[in-house]
């Protein structure tokens, strides 16, 4: 049977028996703050967990505790047994069955949620996350708790929609909040597990909870996971995108009254292995090279280095037009930019589990936590504190282009830097060619060459920072350490009569140290030393290269202090009657210094130390927009918003609810990085992101409980949506206003007490309303035929040349061209998909100049009109959002084999579905994300009392290789698409204990 046949039999299947899901009503705990008193579930509980797997639960989504059924907003919630049971151990699988929540990881070393339709479109490390990530109800900020794996929780809730006013700054989406599981006074447990799976996958999970007298106890858990890479290397034969992490935590909690708890929490993760940050590269490969990759498809192709910054400044038109001499040029060159790229000869791999690269990926992170908070009650009014601090850090690196240049193609510019490094090269000395000889290829033109480190010198390869290797590597590194601390006090009464309150205040500091953003290359190096030690011979100075000789987009300091002023009122005007309203401020400082540099300034060869103390540094401006010489850019700015929510609910049973409401999210501005193309204006900030939210639900219960049933309404207004885009080489955030609107429904139904089914759907559209041009960096041209597209020789980025038609613009271009010594326009392939119908190589700050000067305006027909701009930008009104699928299903069913002698049998099954949705905000073809299904099951065997269990288990059944997440780099990267991917088949076998 086929896999959508297979889809829709089991969709009929389960829509036959009329439940719904509710992924809110499979879980179970209590308030996070309050004692637990159910099963101690440990490493695992079993399925069919009578007090766990589809029994009502208590959630804190209004920071107080109450059953899910009466709290008026859409939220989810698993516990420890639905985790277990819908194989959900980390984000990735967390997502597949929440109506209206997709995941993706992100190009650096980020991740996120989006939630109907709302999520982290910037990009940067000003930006905030859309959606909230808390633990125990406190904000984490930058956690790498995306990556890790989940074990000994309570519960996970997810809060669907803005919630700001109870849940502070970074809600404007929603909230993923995850509970712990908390230490227990009553009785001593333990529980443990270990599980085997294909790619030699080995992963283990423990607990213990020991009382140490009546009102305190301690609870350790942890777990570990070690599995081969799911990517196959190519080149040397090895599996890459492995895996190798832990983590341990420690609770205590002490109860000295009835009326008090103290919880206090440690937690270490860390993570070493060779995991890929990106699945895969995509390209429809451009021929002309003036893209690098076309606008029409995302074949398996690679990009055209020639479109590269590499590829253009170190080819032998640039470097002719440089120096001023053609003979330099053509002997110093790396190749031509219409000659073959470098990866000519890489094998075409259409499988997204297969890969061709020299360099070996690595990844790093770990990440520390601390938690105490106090609760206690007075009687009519309960006070609750807490304290969190935290710190992370991570750093990756991985193969640029994952792909293996051609040495062939730059031997003979090796062979002529080796000549001139014995015997210099016409007028210029033989020393200023030897260090570049002695750092590139220390043992010969033949043997291994050198490539820059990514290090905080800006020396590189030049300074004796480098990795060697038989080939021209290149690859990124992307660091960030991060340390944050809040403190937060919330207030509740519980009188008697019809009003009640919430009053709560936060304060959060957070400061992001070494965010630094890393490109290296064989060819940079290369560039950067040939360009530097023959501008100094022509200048008279001591041979030098242009630092760095990498990109390096450094953010030494980012501070953020922020503090919230929360409150909510409620009004009981009868049993079923209420009135919520709420009110917060918000205040966000943020601070910035950041810098980026890539060939900017003259470092002498003999500069020890750092770059920045070489005397050429004191002319590198990091900042074109503040007056002078500045060797940072630094940029500071308070953010201030007022939010709130009002939610009127009315029970028509107590079994049946009814709610509007209307909140208002927000989420703070934050500042554009300086870019490294002189003249190319850019905003150095962005603002803030407003959503007006207006929902409508109902939650309902029928049957004593055996079914439940709860549907949802939303419409939201969003202003100032924060979308990036690259250009040349940074992430630029703008401004964009959105329509959203949707319906969810999810439901538990029970028919029998042994069985258990689950189903769920969701629908949502999503609209861009602002009307003003955007350039689309695929086709700069906007769809005009009357244009030229250029690749910029020293920048690697695209501008456009229009004229009043086609051939008056490629007459212009080919006449400013002929006097570069460069070729006029080429044609694109017919299928390219792009407004222009030429593209071109040359350099766009001369053509700017010359679009003005009669001598060449004279050679075109009378009447000729030339511009050259940035692009032609295009209306994106009408355009759905990225991340935001149309529609969502999901389902599982399992059923409970009771046997005589206290044993059971649970088999289980479930499948979901993502429809179709957008990797990028300008849609089309080459942007859509196909739908895609996901089957998972397993079958547990569990002893007397669930004292043991034996598990075999089975996910993503159809080893769907489905791309979930799409990300464009930039114009002098070629424009090739990064592509994330659900994780493939796995299957295992899994046992253990608990008592």
């Amino acid at each position: 049977m086929r896999k959508m046949d297979l889809f829709a039999a089991t969709a009929l299947a389960l829509i036959a028996t009329l439940p719904s899901y509710a992924a809110a009503q499979a879980a179970t705990g209590t308030q996070d703050t309050a004692p637990t008193n159910t099963a101690p579930t440990g490493a695992s509980a079993s399925p069919q967990d009578a007090g766990g797997y589809g029994a009502d639960i208590v959630v804190t989504a209004q920071r107080q505790a109450q059953t899910l059924q009466e709290v008026p907003i859409a939220v989810t919630a698993f516990s420890a047994a639905a985790l277990e049971a819908q194989q959900i151990d980390n984000a990735s699988d967390l997502q597949l069955t929440l109506p209206n929540v997709t995941f993706s990881k992100g190009n650096f070393t980020g991740s996120s949620f989006t939630i109907r339709g709302v999520g982290d479109l910037c990009v940067g490390i000003s930006c905030d996350a859309a959606t909230a990530i808390h633990l125990n109800g406190s904000p984490l900020l930058g956690t790498r708790i995306f990556e890790t794996e989940y074990f000994d929780l309570e519960r996970v809730e997810v809060l669907r929609g803005p919630q700001g006013t109870l849940f502070g700054r970074s809600a404007s989406s929603g909230v993923v909040n995850f509970i712990t599981a908390k230490p227990r006074t009553d009785r001593f447990a333990a529980a443990a597990e270990a599980e085997y799976g294909n790619y030699d996958s080995i992963r283990a999970k423990a607990m213990i909870n020991v009382p140490l007298g009546e009102t305190l106890a301690v609870r350790l858990a942890g777990f570990y996971l070690n599995r081969d890479g799911y990517t196959k290397n190519l080149y040397n034969d090895t599996r890459i995108d492995g895996r190798d992490m832990y983590s341990v935590r420690g609770s205590i909690r002490w109860e000295p009254s009835v009326d008090t708890t103290v919880d206090i929490l440690a937690s270490y993760f860390k993570e070493d292995d060779n995991r890929l940050r990106i699945q895969k590269q995509l390209c429809q490969t451009d021929p002309t090279g003036v893209l690098g990759c076309l606008n029409n498809r995302r074949d398996f192709g690679r990009t055209n280095t020639n479109s590269g910054f590499t590829g253009t400044l170190g080819s032998r038109e640039f470097l002719s037009i440089a120096f001023g001499s053609p003979l330099l040029g053509q002997a110093l060159g790396l190749g031509s930019v219409y000659g073959p790229d470098a990866y000519a000869g890489n094998p075409i791999l259409p499988d997204p589990r297969e890969v061709y690269t020299a360099f070996n990926p690595t990844y790093k992170t770990d990440e520390t936590t601390f938690q105490a908070r106090i609760d206690h009650n007075f009687g009519p009014v309960r006070l609750q504190l807490t304290g969190l601090y935290h710190e992370t850090s991570v750093d990756s690196s991985q193969d640029y282009n994952l792909g293996v240049a051609n040495r062939s193609l730059i031997q003979p510019s090796l062979n002529n830097v080796a000549f001139a490094a014995a015997n210099g090269l016409g007028p210029i000395p033989a020393a200023y060619f030897a260090p570049i000889a002695r750092a590139l290829f220390p043992n010969g033109p033949t043997g291994d060459l050198c490539t820059s480190a990514p290090r905080g010198t800006g020396l590189g390869v030049y300074g004796g920072f480098s990795n060697c290797g038989p080939v021209p590597n290149a690859y990124d590194r992307s660091t960030q350490k991060t340390k944050d601390w809040s403190v937060e006090g919330i207030i509740t009464s519980d009188f008697d009569g019809m009003f009640n309150f919430l009053l709560g205040g936060i304060y959060v500091d957070g400061k992001v140290r070494n965010g630094d953003y890393y490109v290296n290359a064989f060819a940079i190096d290369y560039v950067t030393g040939i360009l530097g030690t023959v501008q100094a011979a022509g200048a008279g100075r001591a041979p030098s290269f242009s630092a760095t000789p990498y990109f390096w987009n450094a953010t030494p300091e980012f501070r953020l202090k922020s503090y919230g002023i929360f409150g909510e009122t409620y009004f009981d005007f009868t049993d079923k009657l209420k009135l919520t309203l709420g009110l917060r401020y918000n205040n966000d400082r943020k601070f910035v210094r950041s810098r980026s540099t890539l060939a900017s300034f003259p470092v002498p060869f003999t500069q020890t130390g750092s770059a920045f103390d070489a005397p050429g540094a004191a002319g590198y401006d990091a900042d074109p927009v503040t007056p002078g010489i500045q060797q940072f850019a630094i940029r500071r700015r308070t953010f201030d918003e007022f939010t709130g929510r009002a939610v009127v609910d009315y029970k028509i049973t107590d079994d049946n609810l009814i709610y509007a409401s209307y909140s208002r999210g927000y989420k703070s501005g934050g500042f554009n990085p300086p870019v490294q193309v002189p003249n190319l204006v850019i905003p150095d900030s962005f603002r803030p992101e407003i959503i007006n939210a207006f929902e409508i639900g109902s939650k309902n219960t029928f049957d004593n409980g055996r079914f439940t049933l709860n549907l949802t309404g939303f419409y939201y207004k969003y202003k100032g949506l924060q979308l990036s885009r690259i250009v040349a080489r940074s992430s630029i955030n703008d401004n964009i206003d959105a329509d959203i609107y949707g319906v969810e429904a999810d439901a538990f139904f029970r028919p029998a007490p042994d069985w258990a089914i689950n189903i769920g759907a969701s629908y949502l559209k999503t609209k861009v309303t602002t009307d003003d041009p955007f350039i689309n960096q695929r086709d700069v041209s906007g769809g005009n035929p009357n244009t030229v597209i250029i690749k910029d020789l020293q920048a690697a980025f695209n501008c456009v040349v229009r004229g009043n038609n086609a051939a008056v613009a490629q007459a212009f271009v080919t006449a400013v061209n002929t006097g570069l010594g460069l070729r006029g326009p080429t044609p694109f392939p017919a299928d390219a998909n792009v407004g222009a119908a030429t593209g071109a190589f040359s350099l766009c700050d001369v053509l700017a100049a010359q679009s003005a000067n009669p001598a060449v305006l004279g050679l075109l027909p009378a009447g000729s009109t030339i511009s050259v701009s940035e692009g032609v930008g295009v209306s994106i009104k009408g355009n759905s959002l990225p991340q935001a699928p149309v529609v969502k299903f999901s389902a599982g069913v399992q059923k409970t084999f009771d046997f005589s002698n206290g044993m059971s049998l649970v088999p289980r099954f479930d499948l979901t579905y993502t429809g179709e949705s957008y990797g990028h905000i300008f849609n089309g073809r080459i942007n859509r994300i196909e739908g895609y299904e996901q089957a998972n099951a397993q079958i547990q065997l569990n002893g007397v009392d669930d004292r043991w269990f034996v598990r075999g288990f089975i996910q993503n059944i159809f080893d769907n290789n489905a791309t979930t997440g799409l990300y464009l780099t930039d114009q002098s990267s070629g424009l090739f698409t990064n592509i994330f991917t659900l994780e493939p088949r796995r299957y295992g076998v899994a046992a253990g204990f608990k008592f």
